[in-house]
């Protein structure tokens, strides 16, 4: 959906505005709209601090926070390139972000633990 059209829509069917200019859960200084859905939600969890930083890198143009943001960026615009819609592309995107979840959750302490304990 064009960003012009989501503030409209979300009024009319009683959504939350995401990711769009001038909402609560979008881009405010050097943050992005997951870090206003983290801090929105009070969520806590240590993976979920890593993939933040991935994701701001990306989405907030600063590549040195992170060396997996080029990689990020590049998948995330391949995603737009592939599906017109939105629905569509956050189905085969989540896969994508749960992954990198996966990934930001796998700490070394745990890969420790998994060879201790076979």
């Amino acid at each position: 959906m064009p960003g012009s059209d989501v503030i409209r829509v979300a009024a009319e069917t009683g959504a939350i505005p995401y990711d769009v200019p001038n909402v609560e859960l979008g881009h405010h200084g050097d943050h992005c709209s997951f870090d206003a859905f983290i801090a929105r939600y009070e969520l806590r969890d240590a993976a979920l601090d890593k993939l933040a930083l991935v994701i701001r890198a990306a989405d907030c143009g600063q590549p040195q926070l992170a060396k997996e943001a080029a990689g990020l960026l590049a998948i995330s615009k391949g995603l737009s390139l592939n599906f017109e819609d939105d629905h569509e592309m956050l189905r085969h995107g989540m896969v994508i972000y749960d992954a990198l979840y996966a990934w930001c959750a796998d700490t070394p302490f745990k890969k420790i633990v998994r060879i201790l304990t076979g």
